[in-house]
């Protein structure tokens, strides 16, 4: 599986958990780092936000952040 987002491209978790602390309040993050694929085929991502450091996640829990222009 090829990832489908790019470093520094803008995101937004699609399914934040209610009780996540590391969530940012604007709810955008850009990716940091592409991760190769995990045992399911599934490729991951780094994605930080300001104040709250990186994390990572699977592609399916992300979606790219619609432009603002």
């Amino acid at each position: 599986m090829s990832h489908k987002y790019q470093v520094n491209q803008l995101v937004r978790i699609t399914h934040p958990r209610i009780s996540d602390k590391r969530a940012s309040a604007s709810g955008i993050y850009e990716v940091t780092r592409l991760m190769p694929a995990d045992q399911t085929g599934e490729v991951s991502y780094r994605i930080k936000s300001s104040g709250f450091g990186e994390r990572a996640v699977r592609e399916s829990e992300i979606a790219a952040q619609a432009s603002l222009i």
